[in-house]
């Protein structure tokens, strides 16, 4: 789930100011790349200090975890450790399944706990009202009246951004909608837009996506793509194979275009192994 943590990392780091809001109460000054020293060598998704001085440790989670309490107990205390002072603590969870984790530690003598807070439970409308592009972004993940919708509406905010700035955010959604299905939604909406994406040659999100498409390769093209990364996310298959078709046959109709982005797995699959042969685009698609 790496590459949910660090898109999730640069959203709340960056624009997300509402949110950050929402989840601390306050806001973040700063924000501190500490690495907690002592045998574990525990290193925190996000620890930042708010403008009255304060410290705020923020945990993204995908998963359910047992034992979550225990970790966060243990950064509390490297935390103090380091500066002398405890930090506000919140998990976000952003998982598909239903969250089971507890949020405390309790026995003799000890009483400890943090903020638990599934992402579902706040209100992505009120985010995708946010001047802040990243709110926008991170409303995908959050309770919405209409998911299409939201997507349609961060798009539209994306291309309105400059190159730079616009290409981040759009893999940062890209990447974020395989947690909630919504991978070929934003491919569509992305196609009605004057933008483009290659996430290859993102920065930061580019060597993580390059790593996992060669694992897939390893373990079958499509599976490794498709399940080894994004969990499904199916934008930078078939952006691939877009390119190769693009390459061998020129521009592709919009007939085609519709074509690749409805083609199942399996189809998907058969089709990487074909576009190479094919004598036309019309034996390789009809």
């Amino acid at each position: 789930m790496q590459e949910y943590d660090v898109a999730l990392k640069l959203l709340l780091q960056g624009s997300a100011t509402l949110i950050m809001r929402e989840l601390t109460g306050t806001a973040v000054a700063k924000w501190l790349d500490v690495e907690l020293p002592k045998v574990q060598n525990l290193r925190l998704d996000l620890l930042g200090e708010t403008v009255d001085g304060g410290l705020v440790h923020v945990e993204l989670q995908s998963s359910n975890d047992a034992a979550m309490p225990l970790r966060m107990a243990e950064y509390c205390l490297g935390v103090f450790r380091l500066f002398g002072r405890f930090p506000r603590q919140v998990v976000l969870y952003v998982g598909e399944p239903q969250l089971r984790m507890e949020n405390a530690l309790r026995g003799p003598n000890v009483s400890f706990w943090y903020r638990l807070i599934d992402i579902r439970t706040l209100d992505g409308d009120r985010l995708l009202e946010s001047d802040a592009v990243g709110d926008n972004v991170i409303a995908i993940l959050a309770r919405l009246r209409d998911h299409e919708g939201a997507v349609r509406k961060i798009v539209e905010r994306i291309a309105g951004l400059a190159a730079a700035e616009r290409e981040t955010a759009l893999a940062q959604l890209v990447i974020l909608a395989g947690l909630r299905h919504l991978s070929r939604t934003v491919e569509q909406e992305r196609r009605k837009m004057p933008i483009d994406i290659d996430i290859r040659e993102h920065e930061v999100l580019g060597p993580m996506f390059k790593e996992a498409e060669q694992k897939g390769r390893q373990e079958g093209l499509q599976k490794g793509l498709q399940k080894g990364l994004l969990e499904g996310l199916q934008v930078g298959e078939l952006t691939v194979l877009r390119r190769q078709t693009e390459k061998r046959f020129g521009a592709l109709p919009s007939w085609a275009a519709e074509k690749l982005a409805t083609l199942s797995a399996s189809e998907l699959e058969d089709l990487s192994e074909r576009v190479l042969d094919a004598k036309s685009l019309d034996e390789l698609l009809r």
